[in-house]
């Protein structure tokens, strides 16, 4: 009986530390590094995973502000690799563009308009991928949706 409760308690513990991404400052790893920390489609402050914590919700193709999924409280729609103010499609409201490894402001692919590069979990300034150019680490694979909600968080909101 205690091996059964030990190896369902440490299946629960494996779980719940995989399914969360870590955000960390700069190019470190470290526990004292972690910003932020996505978990079920929410973004929290730092190491926590508290619905206090929590900064922005991930929902389908939508960020919304804090635990809300309201249609007001929408931030960004995500679609196609463009990310749109609000609820918005609409061409006028895109304010990033996703290509190639790239993120771009507006509409835009053009070379002087790239504000990120993300490279094997780093995330760099313009087009770098020098080491002193990382802004942010993070530990495992997010979609666009999360990134930008990562990105928001730590330009924005934290």
């Amino acid at each position: 009986m205690k091996l059964f409760f030990t190896f369902f308690l440490s299946l629960f513990l494996i779980t719940n530390c995989i399914s969360q991404t870590k955000v960390y400052k700069g190019n470190s790893t470290y526990i004292g590094g972690i910003q932020l920390t996505l978990k079920e489609g929410k973004v929290y402050k730092g190491n926590s995973t508290y619905i206090g914590d929590n900064l922005l919700t991930i929902k389908d193709n939508k960020i919304y502000k804090k635990n809300s999924i309201y249609i007001g409280d929408i931030i960004y729609t995500v679609s196609d690799g463009k990310v749109y103010k609000g609820n918005s499609t609409y061409i006028g409201d895109i304010i990033l563009t996703f290509k190639d490894g790239k993120v771009y402001e507006g509409n835009s692919t053009y070379i002087g308009d790239i504000l990120l590069t993300i490279k094997d979990g780093k995330v760099y300034k313009g087009n770098s991928t020098y080491i002193g150019d990382i802004l942010y680490t993070i530990n495992n694979f997010v979609t666009q949706q999360e990134f930008i909600a990562i990105w928001h968080t730590l330009n924005y909101v934290y």
